[in-house]
């Protein structure tokens, strides 16, 4: 049932257009000038970095944050949906996260033994979680999916892996992509892909390979929700080919829910990963699943100084904490929802239903742009958002601290933006309107 009234909508396309706002971008450029001496890329993660926004239109650093809103070095304000790619799931500045890290680091932060905080937030993941029984910390997505492949190898005796889906930078994944630079060949060929919702695809890859699949490592839901029975299908070939079945869900846990993608469509796997919202921000991470294979961390190494690090995980007990509220899962679905139906309306009502699509499940969802003037047109629309104060990444990861007054602003700029996106295609000046370099996607198609 559709959460926006006609009456919305009219409502929406008859409001004035949100006009561009002053703002001044120098400590920016000059901090990025000095960035590129001393930083590969100016950044520590590709999708912050200068090829992700429009160059002379987009701050290049940000300095604060507070709720859901972000300032730039040059003191522009923005409303911010992206949420740092994800990792934050209550609030930039959360009084409760807050309170909870700086309590602990009066206390202390690493220690030469285990800390109590270890277990309170194991202990919390193994009640949430269905697949958890044991729980092992790291610092990031990486850390985590890497420590499934291992202790899948190490437990099935086999080399190879089959992967769906996003799993981070080190070289097992890496090397299916086109950021492969650095992966040795024999490294990236234990590694094989295969497609989303395409059940034969994965079949296909077993029997090329008998007796030799360790594991099947894969996103369970990305923008496109899981084809009916697709999931249940990797259940059974997994087990049947007596290999395990891990969940990447590192995007997926908390927002879809305290017990993931996995309980949501009800297929539980051998193996879970979590982490990005997992501390509202702070560095933690989590591989989660079937004890008999967890164990086996007492013999695979998997090992840091700092995966019991406990602000982090002072912060992450804090945050879940707030997310088992009553109705805190279920407000981030209701807004998430009414953001990305009400972007869809709008793009029916300006003619650009086949151009721009926003998708996935509500909590996250993702502004697609089609056909082969995709990422001018994602340009485009980013530069007018910027102008009007909304940090657009093409990305809604929702968070607590979104109110129905933050998603009406943001619609009020979306209207405005496609609008202008409407004129610039019917009158063929799109390229003659972006005022920097086309943004780059991280992985280039092969």
């Amino acid at each position: 049932m559709p959460v926006v009234s006609e009456d919305h909508i009219r409502a929406l396309l008859s409001a004035p257009p949100v006009p561009p706002q002053a703002r001044r971008l120098e400590r920016s450029q000059a901090l990025k000038r000095e960035g590129e001496a001393l930083i590969p890329g100016c950044s520590q993660t590709f999708s912050k970095g200068p090829t992700q926004f429009v160059q002379g239109v987009a701050p290049v650093y940000l300095q604060r944050g507070s709720g859901c809103r972000v300032w730039d070095v040059d003191g522009n304000e923005y409303l911010d949906f992206s949420m740092a790619l994800g990792a934050v799931t209550l609030g930039y500045g959360d009084a409760r996260v807050a309170e909870a890290i700086a309590r602990q680091a009066r206390e202390g932060i690493s220690f030469t033994l285990s800390h109590p905080l270890e277990l309170e937030v194991a202990r919390l993941l193994a009640e949430l979680i269905p697949c958890a029984e044991m729980v092992r910390f790291g610092k990031n997505g990486s850390d985590v999916t890497s420590a499934a492949v291992r202790v899948s190898r190490a437990f099935t005796g086999r080399d190879l892996m089959l992967c769906c889906g996003y799993h981070g930078w080190q070289d097992w994944f890496v090397g299916t992509t086109t950021r492969r630079r650095g992966v040795p060949d024999a490294v990236a060929g234990l590694t094989k892909a295969f497609a989303y919702n395409d059940l034969a695809s994965l079949e296909a890859l077993f029997a090329s390979h008998p007796g030799r699949v360790a594991a099947v490592i894969m996103e369970p839901v990305g923008l496109v929700e899981p084809a009916q029975g697709f999931l249940e299908g990797v259940r059974e070939v997994t087990r049947r080919h007596g290999a395990l079945m891990i969940f990447d869900e590192i995007v997926t846990w908390p927002r879809v829910g305290l017990g993931g993608a996995q309980q949501r469509f009800g297929v539980i796997p051998d193996l879970a990963c979590v982490g990005k919202g997992l501390a509202n921000g702070m560095p933690s991470a989590a591989l989660a699943g079937r004890r008999d294979v967890m164990q086996l961390f007492e013999e695979v190494f998997f090992s840091s100084t700092f995966g019991g690090e406990t602000a982090s995980l002072a912060a992450a007990k804090a945050t879940i904490e707030a997310l088992r509220e009553p109705g805190a899962i279920e407000t981030l679905w209701e807004r998430g929802r009414r953001l990305r139906e009400s972007y869809n309306a709008l793009a029916e009502a300006y003619g650009l239903g086949q151009a721009t699509r926003c998708l996935g499940l509500s909590p996250r969802t993702g502004v697609m742009f089609n056909g082969p003037d995709g990422l001018a047109m994602k340009t485009y629309v980013q530069q007018e958002c910027l102008k009007r104060g909304l940090l657009f990444t093409a990305t809604h990861n929702m968070c607590l601290a979104h109110t129905d007054e933050d998603v009406d602003a943001a619609l009020r700029v979306y209207r405005t933006a496609l609008e202008l996106l409407a004129a610039a295609l019917r009158e063929r000046r799109l390229g003659a309107l972006l005022e920097g370099p086309v943004v780059q996607p991280v992985f280039r198609k092969p």
